[in-house]
């Protein structure tokens, strides 16, 4: 299982409703996205934050080794506004204007990738899947998402499996060795992927599929206290944006 999805599984806020969550996380996305980023971003990155690490009970080592991967991408896609190419002063020349885009790009997709980790820190996709069918998600398309789902659990422990094997047989002493022993890898997770797909039909084929997988979906009612005080917290974000974008130069 990968420490995001156990995390979820271990959450403050497993047991409630995912509407109440997607009210929270996602609505803090939106305004990441839609409010300016100073001050706006920088509020609900802040905000986000703070309940991330407080009332969801998220861990923050946890936190930062999931968030440090799309962190990578935001100041990656953030440092490509600081140049721009050709023009009279040379090949590559810093754009005018550039650190303000930049540090505005940087605070947008920062704090949107927080309210996205805010939903999944709490959310186990297990408990959101099934419950997109009553959302009107095609049946087919949610069975898809939950096999693969499970494949991809399956996948990731028998690689790790195989490479536990070629290290006990010194497959990565050398560089030869570990390019050998890459390919091996490859190779054997695609006939077992393969071979574990063509066993899961038999199996499901065995037991009467009939173009439905009928799952248990934990018992849960939508909190409107919860959604309130979400909507609360997002419009008190906005005019709070809207107040220092006076007040602040």
């Amino acid at each position: 299982m990968l420490p995001i999805d156990a995390a979820a599984h271990s959450s403050r806020w497993r047991r409630r409703h995912p509407v109440d969550k997607a009210v929270l996380g996602l609505g803090l996305t939106a305004l990441a996205v839609s409010l300016p980023p100073w001050p706006g971003a920088a509020l609900v990155l802040l905000t986000a934050l703070v309940v991330l690490l407080g009332p969801a009970g998220v861990p923050a080592r946890k936190l930062w080794r999931a968030y440090r991967v799309p962190l990578g991408f935001c100041v990656t896609g953030a440092l490509t506004l600081l140049v721009q190419i050709g023009g009279p002063d040379g090949f590559v020349t810093l754009a005018e204007g550039g650190p303000a885009r930049a540090g505005g790009l940087l605070l947008r997709t920062s704090a949107a990738s927080l309210g996205v980790l805010l939903f999944a820190f709490t959310t186990p996709l297990s408990d959101l899947l099934p419950r997109l069918v009553r959302a009107g998600v095609p049946a087919a398309v949610v069975d898809v998402a939950l096999v693969t789902y499970r494949m991809s659990f399956l996948l990731l422990d028998s690689m790790g499996r195989i490479r536990q094997a070629q290290a006990a047989r010194l497959g990565h002493t050398t560089r030869a060795a570990t390019w050998r022993s890459l390919a091996g890898l490859g190779t054997t997770a695609f006939v077992r992927a393969f071979d574990r797909a063509g066993r899961l039909q038999a199996g499901l084929a065995g037991r009467g599929y009939d173009g439905t997988l009928r799952v248990l979906v934990p018992e849960a009612k939508v909190s409107r206290p919860f959604v309130a005080a979400a909507v609360v917290l997002l419009l008190s974000l906005i005019a709070l944006t809207l107040v220092l974008k006076k007040v602040l130069p």
